[in-house]
């Protein structure tokens, strides 16, 4: 069949794969209907813990799963596991729990392009990451009033522009307070098929379990706030107590669970299974760990836990 693309591309003949030059998605096409499926190796708008350093690991993992699993993604963030999964496994069901309301976000992205372009004028002078001038400054908060008081604002996505990095304020009186540099994106955001093909859902996570903790196919991915890390960003007040809960989901399920070595959470289980005799949901399971440098001197390990293959 010929193909007819305006990028350079190079093909993959056992795979179907289809790489377009400078552009950070792949294009997939079945082979029966010729339908291309966008894939994003990152999410479309700034999520703090979207989990991009494991889009290659999680990808490799799940092509060793069955065709036939149903993939709940009970902590959906930014959806991008959900979205690497529908990729990776087109037949299967995969359900987004957009705990964090994401879907809503992404909606917004036609504003978001908006503030930013005439953000992007203000500062076309300035060098790139450099401090956003006081005058500069006071022209950008007003923009930012008129879109607060009109369409709205989605601050993560602006704090990811304009903000020093890793900080973020989520109203217009946080932002009023902060410091700002010139971090603005040089292109607008695009979330073209990102969402597509999966079932989309926002429920509390005891529930979602409750439907699917007796389907055989079910495979459970659990990336739930990691303790000891800021959780600012997310619309949940997060509890050691959930924490314990969600563990107690793993028991007789085939999951994917994320963690960090900030939270301590495997030698926990560890020692609780050693010293007191009670289940350890880590016990024989693969571990991959992923470096997460905060800055030049410090940082932590993004852990990947999963019996997923063996179960």
């Amino acid at each position: 069949m010929k193909i007819s693309i305006t990028y350079q591309i190079s093909i993959c003949k056992d795979i179907k794969e289809i790489r377009l030059k400078q552009v950070n998605c792949i294009y997939y096409y079945d082979k029966l209907d010729i339908n291309f499926m966008k894939r994003y190796n990152a999410a479309p708008l700034p999520f703090m813990g979207q989990k991009r350093k494991f889009a290659k690991p999680f990808a490799e993992l799940l092509g060793k799963l069955p065709n036939e699993a149903v993939f709940i993604d009970f902590f959906g963030g930014s959806g991008l596991l959900s979205h690497i999964a529908k990729r990776e496994k087109p037949n299967a069901k995969v359900i987004y729990n957009d705990f964090d309301n994401y879907c809503q976000r992404l909606a917004h992205i036609p504003h978001t392009n908006a503030l930013l372009v005439g953000i992007r004028a203000l500062v076309a002078d300035i060098p790139r990451n450099a401090k956003i001038p006081n005058e500069i400054r006071e022209k950008i908060l007003q923009l930012i009033r008129e879109a607060d008081a009109t369409v709205g604002v989605d601050y993560v996505a602006l704090s990811s522009s304009i903000l020093f990095s890793g900080r973020y304020a989520l109203s217009l009186e946080m932002m009023e307070k902060q410091t700002m540099y010139n971090k603005v994106a040089s292109v607008d955001y695009n979330d073209v098929g990102y969402l597509d093909g999966l079932t989309i859902t926002r429920k509390d996570y005891h529930e979602l379990f409750n439907e699917y903790r007796d389907n055989p196919n079910a495979v459970f991915i659990l990336d739930p706030p990691y303790l000891s890390t800021e959780v600012l960003p997310y619309q949940m007040c997060w509890r050691l107590t959930d924490y314990l809960e969600v563990l107690e989901m793993l028991h007789g399920h085939k999951y994917v669970f994320f963690t960090s070595n900030k939270s301590q959470l495997l030698e926990l289980c560890q020692w609780m299974e050693k010293q007191a005799g009670n289940f350890n949901p880590f016990a024989n399971a693969s571990i991959h760990k992923i470096n997460a440098p905060l800055n030049y001197s410090s940082g932590y390990l993004d852990i990947m836990v999963t019996n997923a293959i063996s179960a």
